[in-house]
């Protein structure tokens, strides 16, 4: 991965304290998966900001070589990889992502 696309992903992943690259936005997600993780975010009062990899293909393939995962969505959280949509449904259903999410936006 080249220097200036490294960048731009550090730079968005640092502009909120919860992140999501997935497809479409948060007011209209374009996959079933993104939805997922939109509706576990709303429901537990988060705020987040996204990126739209249907946007730009760079980006897309670009936090896939980034994170060493495979799929979007995929979840920041103060810059660090959470998971996707399948590890957030399985943290909010056992309560502990509402845990890291209160710590996290604490500090």
């Amino acid at each position: 991965m080249d220097a200036q696309l490294r960048q731009r992903l550090e730079t968005l992943i640092g502009s909120s304290p919860v992140f999501v690259f997935m497809k479409g936005t948060k007011l209209m997600p374009q996959c079933g998966f993104s939805n997922n993780v939109v509706q576990i975010l709303h429901a537990l009062g988060v705020p987040f900001e996204t990126f739209d990899v249907l946007s730009d293909m760079e980006i897309r393939q670009g936090i896939k070589d980034f994170s060493e995962w495979p799929t979007i969505p995929q979840v920041y959280v103060n810059g660090e990889f959470l998971g996707g949509s399948d590890i957030l449904i399985e943290m909010y259903n056992s309560g502990e992502l509402r845990e890291k999410l209160a710590i996290a936006l604490a500090s």
